[in-house]
């Protein structure tokens, strides 16, 4: 068998092994999908008045505005998950379990990233049946649905592997908890859920040059029918430098500690 039928054959075992695990223990992926939800509750139920106002709308208004930052927070919440599963890997010895097979290193990572951005669709897709239960009215057309789905999958994939990195480094499963914990608050510091011009100046020049912030508005654009401008090449390249960059720090970081 070549190196590339036996790369994909692990790959496979190891992505079925993470989804698996998914299915027997979904207390997880709920908790993961739970938070989300709960948070868009709240900001559109308790204070989507107020800020909707803010934007020059009502409630209605504002369940259209919130969405997006709540898609990547929920994206965000599921990738410290993925840092938990990954730092328990590396600490209770299933590793070495591994590197005793003959398989290919780098499936053990593929297995956790696949499994993760299923997840992390699959709680994007409940998240927005809910929001169109509550009054998300997106009015895309069925090619901007798409390039707001793969959007979203590019980002998780970055934000995976930023995740997997993360929880290589992470010396116990409980700090591999806090390290991607960061990465959820920056939809609020963004313009996730308020306007950026509304922020002090110094707040607003991160909220508009961090990545969460074009990722947003491309996605918000692309389903509300707003103006894009150049958000959507900035996002792309937000996505592709966050994977590369952590796809490269994970692998020298899992090739040292599994010589």
């Amino acid at each position: 068998m070549s190196t590339v039928a036996l790369a994909m054959r692990d790959s496979s075992t190891m992505i079925r092994r993470q989804l698996k695990r998914l299915v027997r223990y979904p207390s997880m992926t709920v908790q993961l999908v739970v938070t989300p939800v709960i948070v868009l509750l709240l900001f559109v139920y308790v204070l989507g008045g107020t800020l909707g106002a803010g934007i020059g709308g009502g409630r209605d208004a504002y369940v259209d505005y919130v969405v997006p930052g709540i898609l990547l927070m929920a994206a965000s919440t599921a990738a410290t998950g993925t840092a938990v599963m990954v730092a328990t890997d590396m600490t209770e010895g299933i590793i070495a379990r591994f590197r005793t097979m003959r398989i290919w290193r780098a499936s053990v990572l593929t297995g956790h990233v696949v499994g993760s951005v299923v997840q992390q669709l699959l709680g994007m897709a409940v998240l927005i049946g809910i929001a169109l239960a509550i009054g998300f009215r997106p009015n895309a057309t069925v090619v901007e649905w798409l390039a707001a789905a793969g959007t979203l999958t590019f980002f998780a994939v970055a934000i995976t592997w930023l995740s997997v990195a993360l929880g290589l480094k992470s010396s116990t499963p409980e700090a591999a908890s806090n390290a991607p914990m960061p990465l959820i608050l920056l939809p609020f510091l963004g313009s996730g859920f308020v306007p950026t011009d509304s922020m002090p100046t110094v707040l607003r020049w991160f909220a508009d040059y961090q990545p969460f912030t074009p990722i947003m508005e491309t996605v918000r654009g692309l389903l509300l029918g707003s103006s894009i401008g150049n958000s959507a090449a900035i996002a792309l390249a937000w996505c592709a430098g966050i994977t590369v960059l952590s796809y490269l720090w994970a692998k020298r970081t899992f090739n040292k500690a599994t010589p």
